[in-house]
């Protein structure tokens, strides 16, 4: 093999690890692939036999790259209409093992919202560590910074996420069961049946971004929520083509008017396998690569568009 070939599928090798670093990141497709693309630009511009690690190398940029897109980020949400929500993601997860459980939950629309209450050095820190299994010394490195620095980013990181309960994964039979009384409300307009698979403080959140209709609050409680899902979505649904995926490696429902993707809804679970927040998606913007599926690999957190 060449050395152009070689350099390329060392970076064709690594892409898929660095997509699922730049998603989880940035919870937006665009820009993850934006992250990924500007990574590969600066990869044609070095000599692979000067580095040490070419993979590491790959990371180190593409993490930089994410943090840098994160500030100019931070400054974009503050003018944000109505509530941020990560883009869905359609999914195929694979390799799904009981010891995988972390990398399949890292993914989850839930989870994303809770990386987004850390630092993004500390977001950047905690995925390198706990998702990609890099070692403190690479991590280290990657971020500029001391291991010894390193280990404590990573503790503060690690020890702010499992305080959290966004980290579950609920079983095939568990999502199966709400999506059906789910749909059932939709089509009856009565919510006792969904109420019951409602955790008490369940919250509904909508997200629009001010290019369609959405709901500007969250709603909160069992009551509210499945009343709202029953009578509400079953009139703004009615005629619509509703259909289940895997996004973000837990069922969902897509909406479909005609051949357009109008809606669509991610789930987060409590350990008892409740559902504790209800995502709507109805950001134009944040359904355009709906269309794509990303085989999502548990033993590598690594994400492949098919």
């Amino acid at each position: 093999m060449s050395e152009p070939d070689a350099k390329t599928a060392l970076f064709e090798k690594v892409r898929p690890q660095l997509m699922g670093l730049a998603y989880r990141m940035l919870g937006v497709v665009a820009d993850a692939e934006d992250a990924v693309q500007d990574t590969f630009l600066k990869w044609q511009a070095v000599d692979p036999s000067q580095l040490l690690n070419g993979e590491a190398w790959l990371v180190r940029v593409c993490t930089n790259r994410c943090l840098d897109l994160l500030k100019a980020a931070s400054r974009t949400r503050v003018d944000y209409i109505g509530s941020w929500i990560p883009e869905p993601l359609q999914t195929e997860t694979c390799n799904s093992q009981e010891e995988d459980l972390d990398r399949a939950q890292s993914l989850t629309t839930a989870f994303l919202l809770l990386l987004e209450r850390l630092t993004p050095r500390e977001r950047a820190a905690f995925l390198l560590r706990e998702v990609f299994g890099k070692s403190y010394a690479e991590v280290a490195e990657t971020l500029g910074m001391s291991e010894a620095a390193c280990r404590q980013l990573v503790s503060r990181s690690t020890k702010s996420v499992r305080q959290e309960k966004a980290r579950f994964r609920p079983s095939a039979d568990q999502q199966s069961a709400f999506l059906e009384a789910f749909q059932a409300a939709l089509v009856t307009g009565a919510p006792d049946q969904l109420s019951m698979l409602l955790a008490e403080t369940v919250n509904l959140s909508s997200d629009g971004g001010g290019k369609a209709t959405a709901l500007r609050r969250v709603l909160s409680g069992q009551d509210e929520v499945s009343r709202y899902i029953a009578r509400i979505f079953g009139r703004l649904w009615l005629g619509t083509r509703i259909e289940r995926r895997e996004m973000n490696g837990i069922e969902g429902l897509v909406v479909w008017e005609g051949q357009q993707v109008v809606a669509a809804m991610t789930l987060g679970f409590t350990e008892e396998g409740q559902v504790a927040n209800i995502y709507i998606m109805r950001n134009p913007d944040k359904l355009r690569h709906l269309g794509q599926r990303f085989r999502h690999d548990l033993q590598s957190g690594s994400l492949k568009q098919h």
